[in-house]
């Protein structure tokens, strides 16, 4: 993602001087938009030449802007004019605020807090960037915890418009108002989330890699299959095995433990084996050009999809447990011009198509009483209109396969056959997801407007789970997970109350109770 084109300079903010500790990539871009929303800006680093790096680093960024015609002359060098070195930390001592973006350690953070405020003013608030550490815990060790927030960017900061504010439990309702305020004059929706473990973003995000881990270590399909799905059918920007290849195994999978354990082995969030191992093995992903993927010249090596089988028509009968899908998939049939079995129970030879939801091929099968050899699943979730899924019984016959494959791909769109699977690929990471989002809308952890906004810019997301939930409708989020739980006992998959109650009540998931 480039950052050469930084937005217009924002409305006043309730700050004068920015004091930035720790000028990696992260700090590099609070700093860029804070000089843009007219802090002066005194950046500090341990490392020799790491403030020259980072100014150069910075006006790089607004020369090419100025070239590109988005900005002028006069505002680059209004804007370098407001970047500052201070070479000691006594040197911000000036500064009304101080955010650090130092390395991610408890310790390293809460000995800097209080040395900063040895040399600030009681009313100077101290913003911490950490992405997976208790504000309260970091705030514990200052003489004046209330002046403590988390501040938490993403990278890269000027092109995600996100910023989560985290009050400690001692953080002032001032410090909290002010510092939303500078994250709307640097350009970015804040998102106000209590101070648990991964905050909300990240905290929202648990479902789609480790869901999707499991999918994989169940051999329902192979990573390749579930990130197209997931692209195709689900609408998401990359599938979770591209993008766990695209941060590396190194911070993924180390995220995924810290939440997971920060969260008493809570179920939801339990990580898969397979990343332990992919990590011994060095498999990190782009970083060492092997992962979920191999890469060559920077470009993952993905194999071809396998061909469309050639089948012959055979009469086919759709189970009638769902009208919807029953018009949908008959529309399908008579286009591409194969005879439909309309009975009531299947002719002798027909192909038994099914649309399960949360349940697997098997079980549908043997629940209507049909013959295993003949049935095929089809996941109607997400309709027909892009890639379609399939799955099989252990029983399905190869012939009633490639009869279904091939009816699903006559008009070329793309099929994923699967293994039988209580879900499918896309139904069980979205269940995932809304459950998850619903959980941290009923724990408070954010609104769920905000929650739903923060996905949607966080982690790209075509909506966000609340969202998401409602366009696939909550009842069937709800009928999915049960029959996932009823199958698996799994904790993992138990509906949060807020999902269950709003769906029973046939609510949308955004909805609050008044009080």
């Amino acid at each position: 993602m480039s950052t050469d084109a930084p937005p217009e300079a924002t409305p006043a903010t309730p700050f004068r001087r920015l004091g930035l500790v720790g000028t990696g990539a992260m700090g590099r871009g609070i700093a860029q938009l804070a000089a843009q929303a007219g802090l002066e800006v005194s950046l500090h680093d341990a490392r020799t030449g790491a403030v020259d790096e980072a100014r150069d680093f910075i006006a790089g960024v607004w020369s090419r802007g100025v070239a590109k015609g988005r900005l002028s002359e006069d505002d680059l060098a209004r804007y370098r004019a407001r970047l500052h070195e201070a070479a000691e930390l006594a040197d911000l001592a000036g500064c009304d605020v101080v955010v650090e973006a130092i390395v991610e350690n408890l310790e390293a953070k809460q000995d800097l807090f209080a040395r900063l405020e040895a040399v600030l003013g009681d009313d100077a608030v101290l913003a911490t960037n950490t992405s997976s550490l208790s504000v309260t815990t970091i705030a514990s060790a200052c003489r004046v915890p209330q002046r403590v927030i988390g501040f938490h960017f993403f990278n890269p900061v000027p092109l995600m418009k996100i910023v989560e504010v985290i009050p400690g439990l001692r953080t002032s309702t001032d410090v909290v108002a002010r510092i939303e305020a500078l994250g709307q004059a640097m350009g970015h929706f804040t998102a106000r989330a209590t101070d648990t473990p991964g905050f909300l973003v990240n905290h929202a995000g648990r479902a789609f890699g480790t869901e999707a881990l499991r999918i994989l270590g169940e051999s329902v399909a192979d990573h390749a299959t579930i990130d197209r799905i997931l692209v195709d059918q689900g609408g998401f920007r990359m599938g979770p095995f591209t993008l766990l290849d695209l941060t590396g195994l190194d911070v993924s999978h180390a995220v995924m433990e810290s939440i997971y354990h920060q969260y008493y082995e809570e179920a939801r969030f339990r990580p898969s084996p397979l990343t332990r191992s992919r990590l011994a093995a060095g498999l990190l992903g782009r970083k060492s050009g092997e992962g979920f993927y191999r890469y060559e010249e920077g470009k993952a090596v993905v194999e071809d999809e396998p061909p469309l089988p050639a089948a012959p028509p055979v009469p086919v009968w759709i189970s009638p447990e769902d009208p919807e899908a029953v018009e949908a998939l008959s529309a399908l049939v008579a286009a591409a011009g194969w005879p439909l079995d309309r009975g009531e129970r299947p002719a002798a030879e027909s192909l038994c198509l099914l649309t399960p939801l949360g349940e697997d091929a098997t079980q549908v099968a043997l629940r209507q009483g049909l013959e295993a050899r003949r049935c095929v699943a089809v996941d109607m979730l997400a309709g027909l209109d892009r890639r379609r899924s399939l799955m099989t019984t252990p029983a399905t016959e190869p012939r009633y396969r490639d009869a279904a494959w091939a009816l699903l791909g006559h008009d070329g769109t793309p099929v994923s056959p699967l293994h039988d699977s209580n879900g499918f690929v896309l139904q069980r990471v979205v269940a995932c997801i809304v459950n998850v989002g619903a959980e941290i809308a009923q724990q408070g952890v954010a609104t769920p407007d905000t929650l739903d906004r923060a996905v949607e810019l966080g982690l790209g997301y075509p909506r966000g789970p609340l969202a998401m939930g409602d366009h696939y409708g909550s009842r069937r989020i709800l009928t999915i997970l049960d029959n996932l739980f009823a199958a698996s006992r799994d904790p993992r998959y138990r509906p949060s109350p807020w999902l269950r109650r709003r769906a029973t009540l046939g609510l949308p998931l955004a909805t609050t109770e008044s009080t």
